[in-house]
Order: structure tokens, then sequence, then C-alpha cells
């Protein structure tokens, strides 16, 4: 059964921080909200039946989501009003109003004054923010104007600054310290009052001092941060890419004002395996002619030629990398929403993606939908076992795991035992007509790789299975007839399948070759009692399971497994050991 597209969306969504879109069939925005974890929030629309009919509504009219992830459930809030007000969506009743959030004012003509404002209007003046509490943006204002009085205009005649030129030389000098307030470095404010207030409450006016520590605790709390803290970053356009092996991903945010209006991701197929900046150069211009652009001024996470009239520019720091980064995090989130959606809607995509990938990186004729690989497992040459274990599509295939006992080899040469195992693997799959690997896996260097090829040479199969093997030390990989090796990137989906494969083959060998001495280490004991022979030695631990469990066996017990005779004499003789 095919899924929702809606459903689909929904699973793919991250759990972060964001402003979610939805869009009715004519592909209209008729709804806004934000959220401090996206998924959870736009879950909660579908997981039971809305209260409100308003809500019902909203539900029945979503055909397809889009999101836009930030920092912080503050950065979401301020997104969130932005968009409201740019696009005005139907269902968004509460944020329909003209509302804007206030940010602080500096002005330095005629005289240096601070204030909040929600028109930012004049380019003579210099504005921080926006704030979204106006509580907090209040405080802030009183406590800049009481530590540079000079900046409360109702003071000025008791400070006796009565003329222009004194207040605007008090300004420049605490210029500096009163914008890195402003933009949240609170820790001179707080130690000021800390101070007042202990001052205060050694001269017992605790009511005043108690007010001051309700400004602390405030100032504690407070964030000034928005998501684009300087708003004289303004009309601009920034873009960002990543991709994978078949698509790029490109995100826009457009910027007004230092605050994020518009933010929109698009995925282009590649066909020739075209670089980041030839698929950005391509989305930009495609971008821009979408939403009919006029910026002049871009930020770009790669360098691109987009002409004269543009001014191109890749940060390296400060609020323009910030914006950049931000953008980044979106075509991530946007490219891992497809690789969800890609996972539900066909699981085997993946698969194949990697098999492809593995089949260019190995050097194969085919793709590796059956792996097969050995391991040898011995302890100074006692008890050789070997295992097989087999991955279908990259991942593995248990019920068709296999044990090795190993025959004809004497003594520790784990040489001579991968020939053995490897030809008893495929001499047994020949005769059952059975299907054989698109590549084999050596746990090992050249050696057992050589030991290997003999088998598969004596079997006649040399060349029609591909075959490699791997060296645990620095992960090299060798080939028939090459001497040199090759590494693969560490990162590399590739070198993870090998890897794991391996792991597996040892593990499995491992695993089997401890049963084995842990089982003939129970023999021994019991061989050693008199009167227990290989029948008898079956017969008791297939009831009583272990040495432990016979040992402590009553002799009635004994005598119902190997009759009253033969039960009295070992039940005699375990009494002895």
């Amino acid at each position: 059964m095919k899924l929702d597209t809606v459903e689909i969306q929904i699973k793919g969504l991250p759990e972060v921080p964001g402003v979610y879109q939805f869009y009715d069939k004519g592909d209209k925005i008729i709804y806004i909200g934000k959220s401090k974890n996206i998924k959870k929030r736009v879950s909660s629309y579908f997981n039971k039946t809305p209260d409100n009919q308003k809500t019902r509504v909203l539900v029945k009219n979503i055909d397809r989501i889009e999101h836009v992830v930030v920092d912080t459930e503050m950065d979401a809030l301020l997104l969130e009003n932005n968009l409201i007000k740019k696009y005005k969506p139907r269902y968004n009743i509460l944020l329909k109003d003209d509302k804007t959030y206030p940010w602080i004012c500096i002005e330095k003509q005629p005289k240096p004054k601070i204030f909040f404002t929600r028109n930012i209007t004049d380019k003579s003046r210099e504005y921080f923010g926006p704030f979204t509490s106006v509580k907090h943006l209040k405080i802030l204002i009183q406590l800049i104007k009481e530590i540079y009085p000079f900046l409360n205009q109702e003071l000025n005649h008791l400070l006796k600054i009565n003329n222009k030129e004194s207040s605007i030389f008090l300004f420049e000098k605490h210029e500096l310290s009163i914008k890195e307030l402003i933009k949240g470095n609170l820790s001179f404010c707080i130690n000021h009052f800390k101070k007042e207030m202990k001052l205060l409450s050694s001269e017992l006016k605790f009511e005043e001092a108690q007010i001051l520590k309700e400004k602390i605790n405030a100032l504690v709390n407070y964030q000034a941060k928005s998501t684009i803290v300087n708003p004289k970053i303004s009309n601009v356009d920034v873009f960002s890419i990543i991709s994978d092996e078949s698509h790029g991903y490109i995100n826009y945010l457009q910027v007004s004002f230092g605050a994020i209006v518009r933010s929109h991701t698009i995925e282009i197929k590649k066909k020739l395996d075209e670089e980041n900046e030839t698929l950005l150069q391509l989305g930009i211009i495609d971008i821009r002619k979408l939403f009919s652009s006029i910026s002049k001024t871009l930020f770009l996470s790669h360098k691109v030629s987009l002409g004269e009239e543009l001014k191109v520019f890749v940060p390296q720091q400060g609020d323009k990398k910030k914006l950049v980064d931000l953008s980044l995090r979106n075509a991530k989130y946007f490219r891992i929403d497809r690789y969800k959606q890609m996972k539900i809607t066909d699981p085997d995509r993946h698969a194949k993606r990697i098999m492809s990938q593995m089949k260019v990186d190995l050097r194969l004729p085919k793709e590796p939908t059956h792996i097969e690989c050995f391991d040898n497992s011995n302890i100074q040459g006692s008890n050789p076992v070997a295992a097989c274990v087999v991955f279908k599509n990259g991942k593995p295939s248990k019920k068709e795991y296999r044990h090795y006992n190993i025959k004809t080899v004497t003594g520790p040469d784990d040489f001579a035992s991968m020939e053995e195992v490897v030809l008893r693997r495929y001499k047994r799959l020949l005769d059952e007509n059975a299907s054989l690997p698109q590549l084999i896996v050596i746990d090992g260097g050249k050696g057992q790789l050589s030991s290997a090829l003999k088998s598969l040479d004596t079997l006649g199969l040399r060349g029609k299975i591909s075959i490699l093997g791997i060296a645990k030390r620095l992960e090299e990989i060798y080939f028939p007839n090459d001497s040199i090796p090759l590494y693969l990137d560490k990162k590399s989906e590739s070198l993870k399948i090998l890897q794991r494969a391996r792991d597996e083959a040892h593990r499995f060998g491992i695993t089997f070759h401890r049963q084995k001495r842990s089982k003939l280490s129970l023999t021994s004991k019991l061989d050693r009692i008199q009167g227990i022979g290989p029948s008898t030695r079956d017969k008791l631990l297939s009831v009583l399971k272990s040495y432990k469990g016979i040992k402590a066996a009553s002799k009635k017990e004994v005598i119902d497994i190997l009759g009253k005779h033969k039960g009295e004499q070992i039940f005699n003789a375990l009494q002895k050991h």
C-alpha cells in the first residue's frame, strides 16, 4: 500500500527548532507555525482528532509540508512572525495583526539617546535586535541609562551636560561598551547591581535591594539574540549547496533588515557528475528568477561567477558566515528528509546506491549484491575452525552463515586452512547448483588471499568470482596479482561494509571456536569417570545438559536415564570425583 505523501513527509521531519509551513493542493501556504521540535509538533496535528473545527479543517486541507531549521526556539518565533506577515496564511488568525518586534535604537545626533522602537526607518540611527520581550528590553535600557546617565535626557541638567559636544564626547568614549551590552554582554551590569545590592543590604534597605535582585534575575534569564543580530545585513540573498553521488541540494535564504523572510530548497539531479559550483550557479539563476529577486549582494557557500552586476561573497567569519552556515543546515536537513522518504517509499534504493558505489570503489565487474567473507580461528593450532558469513545487499543474511571444522590441516596453518574451507564451500555450491557470490572477502593479507585463489583455480572459478583480502592493521585491500594494496577513505561506505563483514566473520568464528573448546573440556571431564563412554555421556548430556548438572543429579535421576544397574554404577563413580 502506498503511504500518504504527508505521512511520509512527517516521518522525515527533523527534531530541532524551526518553522513549518502547511500548503494546500493549490500550492498556497495555509498555515505557518513554530516549535522547538518540528517533528513532534507537526505529528501532533495528525496523531489524534483535533479539538476544534478550525484545526480539523486545516488538517483536512494540508497537501504538503515544508520547514525551516533555526538555532533556537526564539529564532523560530521571530522567523514565524516575519513569514506570517509576509504570506498572511488563511489559518494564522492570532498573528495576522501588524505587530512587530521592538528594536533598540541609538541616536547620536543632535544629542545621544537610547530608546526602543518598532519602526526601522531612519538610516542615520543605529538599530539592535529584534527583541522578543519588551519587559527585558525596558530593563536593559533602564540599566544602560543608570550606568551611562548622559543617555538619559531628563538627567542632563542635573549632570550639567548642557551642550551637544560634551554629551557626544561621553558617548564616543563609552560607545563600544554600550553596544556590547546591548548585544547581550551583561556581565558588567550584573556585577554593577550586585555591588549596589550588597551595599543596600548592609544599609538595611531590603526593599530596594530586592528590586535590584529582581533586575539581576531578569538579566540572567534575558536573551537578546535573534536570527540575525545585525540589522545592517539587509536585502541579501544567501545560497548554499551540499551534494551526494546523484543530487545537489541548494538552499536559499532571503534576508531583509536583518531577518529571514524566505527559505527555499531545491533538488537538482546530476547528469554528468557536475561540480558543486556548476550546480550552485544554475540553481541561483533559477531561484532568483522564480522569486523575482533584485538583490545585488549574495552570500554563498562556494565561489561562483554571476556577472559584474552582482556582488558575491564567501564569508569566513562573523554574522555573514553564520547566515551561510544556517543555510547549509537547512540544505542538510532537506537532504536527510529526502533520504528518509526514499527509505520509506523505496527501501531498496539505498542498498542499490551502495552496491553501485562498491562496484566503482573496488573495481568490480558486477555489483556485489552477494558477498561471502571467510575467517579462520585457532589457538596454537588447537581446535581449528573457520567461518563463512553471507551479506545480501550490504546486510547480513545470518541463516546462510556456515561453520567449518578443519579436517585436513595439522597445526596452526592459516593458509592451508583457508585453502581447505574455500574449496569445500564452493565445491558444495557447485554440486548443489546453488548461486555463487559476486565477491569473496578473505580476512587477511596476500598469504590468505593466495591460498583462497588456489581453491578457486582447482574448481575453475578464477575470474568468475571477484575476490579480495582485507588486512586488519591498516585496512589494506589486496587484489589477485597486484602487490600494491588499495586504501579506501575511512568514511567510505564500501569500506564500512567490508569491515562489517570481516568483523562478523571473526565474531562468528570465535564463538564457534569457544563452543568447541568448551564442549571438548566437558567431554574430557566425563571421560575421566570410570564407566562413562561416548554413548553414556551423550545420554546424560541430552537430559542434564552440563557437567555441573550431571554432578548435582540425584541417584533416581541417573537411574531413570541409564537404567538401574548402570545408573547405580555411574552415580557411585560420580560421587568419587
